[in-house]
């Protein structure tokens, strides 16, 4: 089938690689010349795994990128529209929406060939039939359901792991107007293994099983991190090891060829410094908003943002368990991406952190393997190193925030050093025997806080200012 998708983000651009992969035709489209240049270059603009290797085996075949979104449409049969949809003032921004969906329907006008459009972005439940419809009829003089196809298709990809998640999903909710355009959801995914469950749907009831699903993953992370705390008052209680408890449960785990398997959701029910990134946080607060418009409050949605705004404040707590001060103190934050495997920084928990530690007077060095955001107006007066080793040479304070594999080398870093730091593991991947200090997100710790050493003069100069962040290429390792 011939396909276009408006707007090459994680989303639009890992579908149509994946689309590509299956046989379709594709073309991307976006208005940013720059992005549209790499993908016909074959050089994916994100960094996703197996992204690339995609790009190189599909693109001049069965995929490519254009800015000319009228083209597009007309020389396809169904577009995709998975453009941004950012919250502003505490409600989901669908300015990006409408003027995709009034730019599609001028090309449809255009053509007058019956053409089918399927929200894939995410977006709070009556869009596609309300603004998304609006918008389509006007611009192109037509009627949804008769004279074009109008419908929904949610993704349900993890960032880091989205060219396996597209390629293999585990579910398909095919929310459709009119039956001419479920046929078309049908054929599109007819590549997809048939034990993949289909769940046949309207456009609005598609939406909501999008919000429904992060909205769940975020309670369970904000559940996790109450129990922790818990946990961390009783004291002799380690929220990771209730939590690996409650992974067994029934409810959790399957059997697959006589081998017991502990389900994937039960990663969200750990303890950590929080949930980042551009679904969870977003759609959580979007679906608030748009409770508001209704006349509704969601009081558990609300506790479950701030539970989690909260866990910056429980990093610092153990920091300041040990330091009495943090000013002119070096700190290291390991990770800046929102999760591993991705340089997605949107709504990371190191923002917040950062900001405290900066607040209280710490001189602050940043690690991430891959995400390198000099401009983010988060990393001003941060030194960010070029690999792990650099990162922690000097530092009194390592606050680990993302859980990159690579960090797993600290020990054996930091074992070398004459002076052992204090290391807040706020992921819990890190064995607490192989540090001298160290404090863990619901872990209840028995050490006594040790003295800080005295400060050397030749790092009483190092402050860093605007000039001293450190541009290292964007692929650099751990060291």
């Amino acid at each position: 089938m011939r396909i276009s998708i408006v707007g090459t983000g994680y989303v639009g651009l890992v579908t149509g690689a994946c689309l590509a992969e299956q046989g379709h035709e594709v073309v991307c489209v976006d208005v940013d010349p720059r992005k549209v240049d790499m993908i016909n270059a074959a050089e994916s603009p994100i960094h996703e795994h197996g992204l690339s290797e995609l790009l190189r085996r599909h693109v001049g075949r069965g995929l490519r990128a254009t800015v000319d979104l009228r083209a597009a449409v007309r020389a396809t049969l169904l577009t995709f529209i998975a453009v941004g949809t950012p919250i502003g003032d505490a409600q989901i921004d669908l300015s990006f929406v409408k003027k995709a969906a009034l730019d599609v329907g001028a090309a449809m006008r255009e053509s007058g060939d019956y053409h089918t459009v399927v929200m894939k972005s995410t977006v709070v439940p009556g869009t596609t039939l309300g603004i998304v419809r609006e918008s389509l009829e006007l611009a192109s003089g037509m009627q949804a359901g008769s004279d074009f196809g109008l419908g929904a298709n949610p993704e349900f990809l993890t960032e880091g792991t989205a060219v396996a998640d597209c390629a293999y999903p585990d579910r398909l909710v095919l929310g459709a107007l009119d039956a001419r355009t479920q046929a078309t959801l049908e054929q599109v995914y007819e590549g997809v293994d048939a034990s993949v469950p289909r769940i046949v749907c309207n456009p609005t009831t598609a939406e909501m099983i999008k919000y429904a699903s992060n909205a769940v993953l975020a309670t369970m992370i904000s559940f996790s991190n109450e129990i922790a705390k818990v946990a961390t008052a009783v004291g002799g209680v380690d929220a990771a090891e209730v939590m690996k408890g409650v992974h067994q449960a029934a409810y959790f785990t399957s059997h697959v060829m006589g081998t017991r398997v502990t389900a994937g959701a039960a990663r969200y029910l750990e303890a950590g410094a929080g949930f980042g990134g551009s679904c969870l946080p977003k759609d959580v607060s979007a679906l608030i908003g748009h409770g508001r418009s209704l006349g509704l409050d969601l009081p558990l949605l609300e506790a479950v943002l701030e539970v989690n705004r909260g866990q910056s404040d429980e990093v610092m707590r153990l920091v300041s368990k040990h330091v009495s001060s943090l000013d002119g103190t070096p700190v290291t934050v390991l990770g800046l991406a929102f999760k591993p495997d991705t340089d997605d920084v949107r709504e990371s928990p190191a923002w917040p952190i950062i900001a405290k530690l900066q607040a209280a007077g710490a001189r602050v060095t940043a690690f991430d393997p891959v995400a390198r955001p000099v401009a983010h107006p988060a990393m001003t007066d941060v030194m960010l190193a070029g690999t792990l080793a650099e990162a922690v040479a000097d530092a009194e304070v390592v606050v680990l925030v993302t859980r990159w594999g690579a960090f797993t080398q600290l020990a054996d870093l930091l074992r070398i050093r004459p002076y052992q730091p204090l290391v807040v593991d706020g992921r819990r991947v890190l064995n607490p025997s192989d540090f001298e200090r160290y404090e863990g997100i619901g872990l209840a710790s028995s050490a006594s806080p040790s003295p800080r050493p005295k400060a050397d003069p030749r790092q009483a100069s190092r402050r860093p200012g605007h000039a001293s962040v450190k541009r290292s290429e964007p692929g650099a390792q751990a060291g």
